[in-house]
């Protein structure tokens, strides 16, 4: 098999059940299905092994103590056994040629180079309606990009990923004390260093995609895991070209840096122009209370 689709799940065993319906019809079967149970206490285990027994679709599971999606995602990569890896959270399912998109679009990108960077993987949409090709806010035109190289061209909507397992095993996600959450392009951005995506403008996974509270969650994991958003702002800060952009981040890497304990000026890459910039910035989104 060359494909593991991975789902970490925590207490949501009635929505397993719509990716496992979404899994079963795929038009390209060369793919298992890895389960990572985080610490669930709704019987999740019971479902996942009526669907084993079953037969239909290649499952493996495997229960941990709760710690948060990245150390599930940890887990999960250092359990696959496959070529490729993609995460299908619990709460959304796959098109029925999911599978067959996008090892398709891996095979036809093989040996193609970008500023001397390997293709390592595929980004997808991610969208609301299956029918459509495209999804809300279309990727720029091009056939192979950074993942964060489509946000700076102007896509604004939710991606899906396949990476080569090689890759996410280079880049594993910090497991902080006390913390459960590290923003996901933390990892990314650092793959996006040595490889870039083949780019597939089709949506392979459909979710359902909320606003309401949207905000205050954000704002809830900011408060509860201030180390794991320091490193993710000061990276941001570094990477992100001049502008104003960067300069958001700027504030929000000084935000962080204070609620963390860590020196401001601790980040010497970042240059202390830049910082003192930050420091403003952040600042003013205080007063604004956007922060």
């Amino acid at each position: 098999m060359r494909l593991t689709v991975f789902t970490p799940t925590y207490n949501r065993r009635e929505l397993l059940a719509r990716a496992y319906e979404s899994l079963k019809r795929q038009t390209c079967r060369d793919f298992e299905w890895l389960i990572v149970d985080d610490g669930s206490t709704d019987a999740t285990d019971d479902y996942v092994k009526t669907w084993i027994d079953e037969g239909l679709v290649p499952i493996r599971y495997h229960y941990r103590q709760n710690g948060g999606k990245m150390r599930a995602h940890n887990t999960g990569v250092s359990l696959a056994n496959t070529e490729l890896f993609m995460c299908l959270d619990s709460d959304d399912y796959l098109t029925d040629t999911a599978v067959e998109d996008l090892l398709a679009a891996y095979d036809s990108s093989a040996g193609r180079m970008e500023n001397g960077k390997p293709v390592g993987g595929v980004v997808a949409h991610k969208g609301r309606d299956a029918d459509k090709l495209l999804g809300d806010h279309d990727f720029p035109k091009v056939e192979t990009s950074t993942l964060y190289g489509l946000y700076l061209k102007g896509f604004s909507g939710e991606t899906t990923l396949m990476y080569e397992t090689r890759l996410l095993r280079m880049f594993p996600f910090p497991e902080i004390e006390g913390e459960k959450y590290v923003p996901e392009d933390y990892i990314y951005d650092k793959i996006d260093e040595v490889c870039v995506l083949a780019v597939l403008p089709r949506i392979v996974t459909v979710c359902e995609i909320v606003k309401d509270g949207y905000t205050e969650s954000v704002r809830k994991l900011r408060r509860q895991n201030v180390n794991a958003w320091y490193l993710y702002y000061e990276q941001r800060a570094y990477i992100t070209p001049p502008g104003f952009l960067r300069l958001k981040y700027l504030g929000r890497y000084v935000i962080y840096a204070k609620r963390s304990g860590r020196p401001v000026f601790a980040a010497g890459r970042l240059g202390r122009m830049s910082i003192l910039l930050g420091c403003i910035y952040g600042g003013f989104l205080i007063l604004a209370h956007r922060e």
